[in-house]
């Protein structure tokens, strides 16, 4: 990320600070790995430390249903079940030490707020509209909206629309772009699919100054735990840093296409410890004139592949639904389904687009998963 300031922050950091009517502001250092890696310092109108009162932790350990998975196996997203709660809607299908991923179809706005003091949160906007809300500003979002969202973060979302889906992804290590795509100062290179122009900061609110009692959900080590704080957590006056929340939307994905078929690293979008999220998005085909645009078949060794499929037709699959997820297992040959490979030769164009992470260890499959999964799946290659 690059800096970002917002608000009101003085001159120099670690300073007395004060309110015109001169009340002193207090600092707050918000970063991760230490006071090693990337962070921004905020400035509250009330110490951020207050807490009144921490209720019992709930458990929410998604529940193993095949700790060892060599089957291929699709999930219909279709068929998750909707909740009124923005937590409880979480449903968690796959995981392993490295990551969790589902779905999550919340009906209604939070009241409450939430603070994952543990992993980065990826949430893809796979449908709705509405506001992440935090403590350093808004972000409006809208169907094909990547919100990175670093651990730590105080947050509210407040939907626009009734059918809002997201897929969610929680991260045990900090979530960047690519490396390759980066300069040693940080800088995104010419050659990168995206620049910084495409990532959208939050905007400013102004400070709520508020006493009372106000509920903050924090989850850590599959416990969510209720803290009542005696003053509101979006009191920050101005912050300024590297380290913050911000939307990427799919459509700014630039596409990196050649004359024969491209391999998915060229789709990359993100990166964790152990993981790769890739954008495949519309683009233009393979231009050698014996190409075949449909991808070749692959074991992928290293790593499990799972696919979210989010807007258009796939072209290397047959049968599949929006919000199907995919799973093909490290060691295990796949490729597209029978006549994909034909139908796409002399295809000139796309307009598919999907998410997909690479995880480089094995992947863990939840009993909400087993509830949605069409058990076909795993013989749909025979001819």
């Amino acid at each position: 990320m690059r800096y970002h300031q917002l608000g009101n922050i003085p001159q120099k950091r670690h300073t007395i600070f004060k309110s015109p009517e001169d009340k002193f502001y207090y600092e707050q250092l918000f970063g991760t790995e230490g006071f090693h890696g990337i962070s921004s310092l905020l400035y509250h109108i009330h110490r951020p430390t207050q807490i009144k009162s921490i209720g019992e932790p709930k458990d929410v350990t998604p529940k193993i249903a095949v700790e060892k998975n060599v089957a291929p196996r699709m999930f219909k997203g279709m068929n998750v079940t909707p909740e009124d709660d923005f937590m409880d809607s979480r449903k968690i299908l796959l995981m392993n030490n490295d990551l969790k991923m589902g779905l999550a179809k919340p009906r209604k706005s939070m009241d409450y707020f939430y603070k994952n003091a543990e992993c980065d949160e990826l949430l893809y906007v796979h449908n709705g509209t509405g506001i992440l809300k935090t403590f350093v500003g808004d972000l409006e979002f809208v169907t094909g909206d990547y919100l990175i969202i670093p651990r730590g973060t105080i947050y509210q979302v407040e939907l626009k629309s009734d059918d809002t889906v997201f897929f969610v992804l929680e991260s045990h290590s900090p979530i960047y772009t690519p490396k390759r795509y980066r300069n040693e100062f940080g800088q995104l290179l010419e050659h990168s699919p995206f620049c910084e122009r495409d990532m959208i900061a939050p905007t400013y609110k102004e400070p709520i100054d508020e006493k009372g009692e106000f509920l903050i959900k924090v989850k850590k080590e599959n416990q969510i735990t209720d803290f009542i704080y005696a003053t509101h957590p979006f009191d920050v006056v101005g912050w300024d840093g590297y380290f913050y929340p911000y939307k990427f939307n799919i459509k700014n994905f630039e596409p990196i296409t050649g004359r024969i078929h491209q391999p998915p690293p060229v789709h990359q979008n993100f990166e964790g410890h152990n993981f790769v999220v890739c954008s495949f998005c519309a683009r233009m085909y393979d231009y050698h004139p014996l190409a075949i645009p449909a991808p070749y078949n692959h074991s992928n060794i290293d790593s499990d592949e799972v696919l979210f499929y989010t807007e258009g037709d796939f072209m290397s699959r047959n049968h599949i639904d929006l919000m199907d997820f995919t799973l093909h297992p490290g060691g295990i040959v796949h490729g597209p389904h029978p006549g994909a490979m034909e139908r796409s030769i002399g295809k000139k164009f796309t307009e598919e687009y999907a998410v997909m992470v690479d995880p480089f260890r094995p992947l863990k499959i939840t009993e909400e998963a087993l509830k949605v999964e069409d058990p076909s799946y795993k013989t749909s290659w025979l001819e």
